[in-house]
């Protein structure tokens, strides 16, 4: 056995991670791409904002002649999709325009209609109010130049890189094909979802919840059938899903005589990189890799506790941030925030823990607190939580008004 501790887990995942290979690329329609990790660039096709473009309400003036205090002569009005049609605006004249409009040949600055004085086709400047050269006003081309690269490739495409590409035109993009993951779930107790479970049974969640996991991380779920504890049809599962691009086995892996993931496994010829790691819950996690054999491509697995918190803990600190380098994105660790704790927390030296959380929404103080739970299996204590209060190791407690990483989910 191989146990090490959270760290060194992490650095170990994240550098196989780093020694994959790109995956092959497809063009896709721009809203098929959410979620996709981008593999060309995208490029500006003409400058942004393609004119200088009016960021208030207000007229369009020069500066100077505003800030002197004098009567300017109002010409008309642009809006936004218009453009001015009429002559420069000169020294003692202004175009009324609309947020978002481009502003008129000869106007340097927008006053806002709230620091004007208006009369029967005339504006003034309310006194005392002074204006600057270029204010309210976003320069031509200032947002990126014609050609310059606005996503690279590595982005996540979410609703602002969707924006951007349908901005510069890309009603496609090129992105990395997504990894197909085999979920196997193992145990006895397991029945399907749909089935009516007697007293000693239980339904099949885990499978569901990592085909939930899977997708959101940018891969393609496929849940194989449950494992028995029978050594054949964990053989089985294994050599069916080993031909994906990823295994990922639940239950299984702890030290009981029924525990048989790890010993199957090591006839398919498994490398272990570890085969624990020291915290709760998901000590007994496994990852390695199956070698390329008999015509079949290598295949890196996870072997996660069956427990179902133990389950969704450990796929976010290690089996997401190496899915999201499969599919071609940034290769690095799981997304951690900084809270305060509400109350206090009792330690437990030695092991890292990462226990069923909520964090709240406050900007300038945000807090968390433990939600009560009744073990890893508890899966209605997880479903109230919105993330995981991370308590290293190497404290016996916490006090409330500490501050303490927060794994978010």
């Amino acid at each position: 056995m191989r146990v090490v501790d959270f760290d060194e887990a992490l650095r170990i995942v994240l550098e196989q991670a780093a020694r994959l290979s790109k995956p092959r690329v497809e063009r896709v329609g721009l809203l098929e791409s959410v979620g996709r990790v981008l593999a060309e660039e995208i490029k500006a096709d003409r400058d942004q904002p393609p004119f200088a473009r009016s960021t208030r309400d207000g007229f369009a003036v020069r500066a100077a002649d505003f800030s002197s205090g004098a009567e300017l002569r109002v010409l008309g009005m642009v809006r936004a999709g218009d453009r001015w049609a009429g002559d420069a605006v000169g020294g003692d004249e202004a175009v009324q325009i609309m947020t978002g409009a481009p502003l008129p040949e000869g106007a340097d600055a927008v006053a806002m209609v709230e620091f004007v004085e208006r009369g029967d086709g005339w504006i003034r400047g309310v006194a005392g109010r002074g204006l600057a050269v270029g204010e309210n006003v976003v320069p031509r081309g200032s947002e990126a130049r014609a050609g310059q690269v606005v996503l690279t490739g590595g982005t996540v495409m979410g609703a602002a890189e969707v924006a951007m590409a349908a901005t510069c035109g890309s009603a496609q993009t090129v992105v990395f094909q997504r990894p197909k993951v085999a979920i196997v779930a193992t145990g006895d107790e397991l029945v399907a979802v749909d089935a009516v479970p007697q007293e000693h049974e239980i339904r099949n969640s885990n499978g569901y919840a990592l085909a939930a996991m899977v997708t959101k991380a940018g891969g393609i779920a496929g849940r194989l059938a449950i494992a028995r504890d029978v050594r054949e049809e964990v053989w089985e599962r294994i050599a069916q899903g080993r031909v994906w691009d990823l295994l990922i086995l639940s239950g299984g892996v702890s030290m009981g005589e029924y525990d048989l993931v790890e010993e199957v496994l090591e006839e398919f010829g498994a490398e272990f990189f570890f085969t624990g790691v020291k915290m709760q819950p998901g000590k007994p996690v496994v990852f390695g890799r199956l070698p390329a054999r008999d015509g079949q491509k290598e295949c890196f697995f996870f072997g996660l506790p069956g427990n179902p918190i133990s389950t969704q803990v450990t796929f976010h600190c290690f089996v997401e941030p190496f899915l999201r380098a499969m599919a071609g994105g940034v290769v690095e660790g799981p997304g951690f925030v900084q809270a305060t704790l509400r109350e206090d927390v009792g330690g437990k030296p030695g092991l890292m823990r990462l226990l069923p959380a909520r964090v709240s929404r406050d900007r300038v103080r945000p807090e968390v607190r433990l939600v009560g739970w009744q073990g890893s299996g508890d899966v209605a204590a997880n479903a109230r939580a919105n993330c995981y209060a991370v308590l290293p190791g190497d404290r016996e407690g916490f006090a409330a008004g500490e501050v303490i990483s927060v794994l978010l989910r």
